[in-house]
């Protein structure tokens, strides 16, 4: 007979503790600390139990292996075939993760909807009945569209084993899981949601995927503090990670893609959450910059890359006398310390005096921006604030700020470049190139910059009179 004994999981970290602890001493969280009972199952004598992917292999020499390219599942939705890396591969899982009601759901009933013309997809929906889903895909549909796909499937269940019969009956190319949390197995004792339920239905439904070339989406919860909820092994077996990530007061989705085993990392897919769902915006930076005020005091563009793509997203900046004793600096979509350091360089290197000064700086469009090649912009918007002068509405600005208040080159320069003179804009002021690379476009006209407050002053003297041709050297 097998013994049972219990055990106290927490369900942020998943440590194990024979005992109660009201804090999990590895990830500091209180109250995560949850009963499991577990079960000694006794060894199966029967060689064909043992659990594997494809059941009895053998190994075989590398060279004996097809290694020919995959062909990948046509995915019509443009942005979201660029995340996965050109469409979907066969036998692949992907986790698609975000806050409550960003829209993963209607993202992947979009997909489900667009793909079901072509091939067998099986929806299954732990948290919605199939009446709330068909009122759902009513909606997305526009109201001259033809009748809903018939080789889409719909079912609402939980049990993780009753999925594994529907997938047998069905035969679906693509199965959509939505979510995770809400899965179990009834072999296990613990709740739907809890580590060891999470845990072991991703690694199921990862041996349904490799073995029978079933693409498997699982659309997952996250915490509050923004990370995806349950173990972090739940990231280690799924093959791509996307976080569907933007400001619930803007109508602009990121889809970011920040692992990805069949494609380039990094890779981002912009969205707009309209009447009818997700609406895929082919040029994200015309989008941004629709609604910038020309020759406004505060504003400068940047040109950032988010993955293998360049956008120019602007910045606005605002400075204030303080009202208390200490100054305040709140930054909207760029890093609080990244703003830190940069008025600290404006302060000593550049002059200007911002102790007592309040400084606000957002990045228009409800995105964020992690890289440092936005420094420039951001301390030109601080300053274009602390005069009162404008930055020319068709010059950019790139480059990383160091400490001694140097410009630095970032990387993709030429993608950047051209990106701002497809959009009309006609200097871009960089750092000086001290190592020969590949040629910058020779359509705009690019005026380098060795220290920050160099390139300010250019910023600030191109807005007052027309550049010289060529290009020029500070």
């Amino acid at each position: 007979m097998a013994k049972s004994y219990s055990r106290y999981v927490c369900q942020n970290c998943g440590r194990v503790s024979a005992s109660f602890m009201g804090k999990c001493p590895q990830c500091g969280t209180f109250s995560s600390m949850v009963e499991e009972i577990v079960r000694d199952e006794a060894p199966a004598k029967s060689p064909n139990a043992a659990r594997g992917l494809t059941g009895r292999t053998s190994p075989r020499p590398i060279g004996q292996i097809a290694a020919g390219e995959e062909d990948r599942l046509h995915v019509p939705i443009g942005e979201f075939a660029r995340v996965l890396g050109g469409g979907i591969v066969p036998g692949s899982i992907v986790l698609v993760s975000g806050d409550p009601g960003i829209g993963k759901s209607t993202l992947m009933l979009q997909m489900a909807l667009e793909m079901a013309a072509s091939q067998r997809i099986l929806y299954v929906s732990g948290e919605e009945s199939e009446k709330q889903i068909k009122m759902r895909a009513d909606r997305l549909q526009p109201k001259d569209a033809k009748p809903l796909p018939a080789e889409l499937f719909l079912v609402t269940e939980t049990n993780l084993q009753t999925i594994f019969d529907h997938v047998r009956e069905v035969k679906p190319t693509i199965l959509v899981v939505d979510s995770i949390q809400t899965m179990y197995l009834p072999e296990l004792d613990s709740s739907a949601g809890s580590v060891s339920q999470v845990r072991e239905c991703a690694s199921q439904l990862r041996e349904l995927a490799k073995s029978n070339g079933v693409s498997v989406f699982v659309i997952g919860h996250v915490t509050k503090e923004g990370v995806i909820a349950g173990p972090r092994v739940l990231e280690h077996i799924v093959d791509t990670v996307l976080y569907l990530e933007g400001d619930r007061f803007q109508a602009y989705r990121l889809l970011r893609s920040v692992k990805n085993r069949f494609g380039a990392t990094a890779e981002v897919g912009v969205f707009e959450m309209r009447e009818r769902g997700l609406a895929e915006v082919t040029n994200p930076s015309e989008a941004f910059l629709a609604e910038r005020m020309i020759n406004a005091p505060g504003s400068a563009i940047a040109v950032t890359m988010e993955g293998t793509r360049p956008l120019l997203v602007e910045i606005q900046g605002l400075t204030a006398a303080t009202q208390f004793g200490n100054a305040r600096r709140t930054p909207n979509g760029v890093d609080y310390n990244r703003l830190q350091m940069i008025a600290a360089v404006l302060t000593r290197r550049v002059g200007l005096k911002l102790g007592e000064q309040d400084i606000f700086v957002n990045v228009v469009g409800g995105i964020k921006i992690d890289e440092p090649a936005a420094d420039l912009a951001i301390a030109a918007a601080i300053v274009s604030s602390m005069r009162d002068l404008s930055v020319r509405a068709d010059v950019a600005l790139i480059g990383e700020i160091g400490l001694a208040g140097e410009l630095r080159l970032p990387g993709q320069m030429p993608a950047r470049l051209r990106e701002a003179q497809k959009l009309g804009f006609k200097s871009a002021i960089v750092p000086k190139r001290l190592r020969q690379g590949e040629p910058w476009p020779q359509n705009i006209q690019v005026i380098e910059a060795r220290s920050a407050a160099q390139a300010i002053e250019l910023a600030f003297a191109a807005e007052q009179r027309e550049l010289p041709k060529g290009r020029k050297v500070a």
